[in-house]
C-alpha cells in the first residue's frame, strides 16, 4: 500500500516529508568539464581566441581582404578610413569577452568621441563610445544597444582606461517562411556591472528609422566598427553556446 506523502509549508516553500530524494536527482548527462582561466584576463579552455595579442589572423574586411587595423603592444587599434573588420568565422548564440579603450585624449563631443561598435551577427550593435562626462542621446551612449536600449547605468571609465564587456547573446530564430520565430536577446556587463538585462532586440541596428528583422543565417561574423576614431581592443574571446 502506498502511503501519501505529508505536505507542509516551510518558510513559504512547499516541502515533502517522505519519499525518495533520489527521484529528483539528475545524473545524466554530466556537464562537460572545461578549465576556467587562471586569472580574469585568461580565456576558458573551450573559448575561441579571436585576438591573441599578436596578429589579426582571425579577422578580415567585409570584402575578404586581410584586416588592416594596427596591432600595437598586444592590442588592436582601429585604422580610421580602412573600414570595419569582421571575424572570418560566423557565430550565433555566444558568450563574448572583449576589452576596449577610447583615445587617451578626449576630443570632440557626443558621438564624435571615441566611437566604435561591436556588431553581433554583423547587424546587432553594442555601442562603444567615450561616455565619461560626455552627454549624448541615452540610447546611443556606451553600453547601449544602439538606438534601442539605453544602459541601466553609466559605468564608463575615463579616456585611455581599459574597459570590459562580457556579453551573453542569443541569436534570433526564423520560421521557414522567413518570419520571426523568436527575437535576439542580449545581456551585458560592463566593467563587472550589469547594464543590459536579457533585453529582446527589436531587429537589426538602424541609424534612421525603426529596426526590423530580416532573415539571415544561423551563424554570422562579429564586426568591429571603424567610425573614424582610434579605438583599441584586446583580449577578445568567444564561446559558442
Amino acid at each position: 500500500m502506498l502511503v501519501p506523502a505529508m505536505i507542509f509549508i516551510v518558510n513559504g516553500i512547499l516541502a515533502q516529508s517522505t519519499g525518495d530524494p533520489k527521484l529528483t536527482e539528475v545524473w545524466q548527462p554530466e556537464p562537460k568539464v572545461i578549465a576556467p582561466g587562471k586569472t580574469s584576463l585568461d580565456a576558458p579552455s573551450d573559448a575561441v581566441i579571436l585576438f591573441n595579442g599578436k596578429d589579426l589572423s582571425q579577422w578580415q574586411h567585409g570584402n575578404g581582404s586581410p584586416a588592416s587595423w594596427l596591432v600595437i603592444n598586444n592590442y588592436i587599434q582601429c585604422k580610421p578610413g580602412s573600414g570595419n573588420i569582421q571575424t572570418k568565422k560566423g557565430f550565433g548564440d555566444c558568450q563574448l569577452h572583449i576589452e576596449w579603450r577610447t583615445p587617451d585624449t578626449a576630443k570632440g563631443e557626443g558621438q564624435e568621441r571615441g566611437n566604435s561598435g561591436i556588431f553581433f551577427m554583423g547587424r546587432y550593435e553594442l555601442q562603444v563610445l567615450d561616455s565619461y562626462h560626455n552627454r549624448t542621446y541615452s540610447n546611443g551612449q556606451a553600453g547601449s544597444i544602439y538606438k534601442q536600449y539605453m544602459p541601466l547605468v553609466n559605468v564608463c571609465r575615463g579616456p585611455g582606461e581599459w574597459q570590459t564587456y562580457d556579453v551573453i547573446f542569443t541569436a534570433p530564430r526564423f520560421n521557414a517562411d522567413s518570419s520571426l520565430k523568436s527575437p535576439a536577446t542580449i545581456t551585458v556587463l560592463q566593467n563587472g556591472v550589469l547594464i543590459q538585462n536579457n533585453v529582446s532586440l527589436w531587429g537589426g541596428t538602424e541609424y534612421i528609422g525603426i529596426p526590423k528583422y530580416k532573415m539571415h543565417g544561423d551563424r554570422e561574423p562579429l564586426i568591429l566598427q571603424d567610425h573614424g576614431n582610434t579605438v583599441k581592443y584586446r583580449n577578445i574571446w568567444i564561446r559558442e553556446l
